[in-house]
């Protein structure tokens, strides 16, 4: 299982982690013209990439390595921990980019998210709560273990709803009456 669970787990890290810097440090920001819609895209759809490798993972165990059958309870253990090997990963991977490559992308994007709010027509009031609101994230967002906090939030519910998926979609109960799943 150890085996299993950290192959597919460093494979899905590394492709969810080198598509998101491949994403963020050449796509969106090489040219300073960021189209943060097509990049959240980008980000979620190599999440679910990534993370199709929980479905390739549980299924090998299943099949090649416990005789055909799995409880719900470890199907969704051995997802889970691939999960967490890949979103950190991807954290450390956003972590480094984010304080070393990229420092001014929260500066970035609260200037992005205020010429959104100017651009609907909405009034000074609403502007300078959201201006005030942005200052206070990105003085949070510079210390790390913030920082992680949100990056984790962002990729693991992914990760979970993939795993709960396959793992009810593999779970299989052994053809013998009395057998015990392992």
């Amino acid at each position: 299982m150890k085996k299993i669970t950290l192959t597919y787990g460093l494979i899905a890290g590394t492709v969810v982690s080198v598509v998101m810097l491949f994403s963020m440090n050449y796509l969106s920001h090489c040219n300073g013209n960021v189209d943060y819609g097509t990049s959240m895209v980008v980000g979620y759809a190599s999440m679910l990439i990534a993370f199709s490798l929980v479905f390739v993972g549980i299924k090998n165990y299943r099949d090649k390595h416990n005789g055909g059958v799995i409880s719900f309870g470890l199907a969704f253990k051995i997802g889970s921990l691939m999960v967490l090997i890949a979103s950190t990963m991807y954290v450390v991977a956003w972590l480094i980019d984010f304080f070393y490559f990229i420092p001014g992308f929260i500066d970035t994007y609260s200037a992005h998210m205020l010429a959104e709010l100017r651009a609907s027509g909405a009034s000074q009031v609403k502007i300078d709560a959201k201006t005030k609101e942005m200052a206070e994230f990105a003085i949070m967002y510079r210390n790390p273990f913030f920082n992680a906090m949100m990056t984790y939030a962002e990729i693991l519910p992914v990760g979970l709803i993939v795993t709960l998926i396959s793992s009810l979609t593999f779970k299989k109960k052994p053809a013998v009456e009395g057998a015990q799943i392992q």
